[in-house]
């Protein structure tokens, strides 16, 4: 378990507003408590904003979004996998392609597709077994896009609903990316250029766009 429990260079562990993020919000008797509380720190506490560079690997790592208070799905995991490690409790990152039905108009343009690579989610190692926690949609997001919002015990994975609050069609998933004791930027920024070159070739122009 060493390496899902010390830092790595996205998932950074280390770094000294990630330990103080972690020792603020991991409160608890029990590590699977302590997960708990650092899954909803990070999912309400940091906003979801798929329009940020994905060219610069600072997109990826914990201490990053953490200073920024917002990121996409794989920086949300990569932070609570930090987090969770200062306290002591396993962890890695997991990814998977899902085609998101309710994409925005503007996203999905943007994206040229409502298949996402990558998608990014959080295993922690809990009572002897791994537990998914995806905290990337923030609570105030998923009111205001009637998404039912991802609850977390830390015995069962929360993992996107299939539908919305209105029974739409929501989330598939369709491909497991395998899980990682950190993040595999190079890789992921190498399937974003040729899958989403439009999206890609934005670089810090994709700050100008708004989502939520």
């Amino acid at each position: 378990m060493n390496e899902y429990l010390g830092p790595a260079q996205y998932i950074d562990s280390a770094h000294p507003a990630v330990a103080a993020f972690s020792a603020q919000h991991a409160s608890g008797a029990s590590p699977r408590e302590k997960a708990v509380a650092l899954y909803y720190a990070v999912r309400d506490g940091i906003r979801y904003n798929p329009f940020i560079d994905v060219s610069r690997p600072e997109a990826f790592r914990a201490s990053s979004v953490l200073a920024a208070g917002e990121g996409f799905c794989i920086g949300k995991a990569a932070l609570l996998a930090a987090a969770a490690r200062v306290a002591g409790i396993p962890a890695r990152v997991g990814f998977a392609d899902v085609r998101n039905h309710l994409s925005t108009p503007r996203l999905a343009e943007t994206m040229g597709t409502d298949l996402f690579a990558y998608h990014g989610f959080t295993e922690l190692f809990l009572e002897e077994k791994w537990v998914k926690a995806t905290p990337s949609f923030n609570l105030a997001l998923c009111r205001r896009f009637r998404v039912k919002p991802l609850e977390f015990d830390g015995r069962a994975d929360a993992i996107f609903h299939p539908f919305d609050e209105d029974d739409r069609l929501h989330m598939e998933y369709v491909r497991s990316r395998g899980s990682f004791a950190d993040v595999p930027t190079a890789e992921i920024q190498k399937a974003f250029s040729e899958l989403y070159p439009k999206f890609y070739r934005l670089g810090a122009a994709a700050a100008k766009e708004t989502f939520g």
